[in-house]
């Protein structure tokens, strides 16, 4: 079984832009979080972290998106990243099932809007980067 991705939603409050994404996983909280909350797992989908600090107001930089700090740290649960110039960045996880997880996803930003289609590309590549993994 692979994970799916529900339908984006994008919301806009004036230059405020919000995505929201849910991503259905068949691979554990823990090993979903690995993909998102480390370097080696964001560079395996989505960028590489250049700098990541695993822990609350934790330094981050993110390859062509800026740098930052860590502004939520649960481990195994929520790790969010808010950067100069792209906004926040939040995932959030929880249990589905005996083995699954759900990854709730949210990205906050001023300026230009980020594609939707940018973000489910995105998400597809996590779910072929697990898959790999659990092979």
């Amino acid at each position: 079984m692979s994970g799916s991705i529900a339908q984006g939603t994008s919301q806009t409050h004036g230059n405020m832009h919000i995505l929201h994404f849910v991503v259905q996983l068949p691979q554990p909280m823990e090993d979903v979080w690995a993909a998102v909350a480390t370097a080696e797992g964001l560079a395996s989908w989505f960028t590489a972290a250049e700098v990541l600090e695993h822990r609350l107001g934790g330094a981050v930089t993110l390859r062509g998106l800026g740098s930052g700090r860590v502004t939520a740290w649960d481990v195994d649960r929520v790790a969010e990243y808010t950067l100069e110039g792209a906004g926040r960045i939040r995932f959030h996880l929880e249990r589905e099932g005996e083995d699954g997880s759900v990854l709730r996803f949210t990205h906050e930003f001023q300026g230009e809007e980020d594609s939707e289609q940018r973000w489910r590309d995105r998400f597809e590549r996590l779910i072929e980067a697990l898959e790999r993994d659990r092979a």
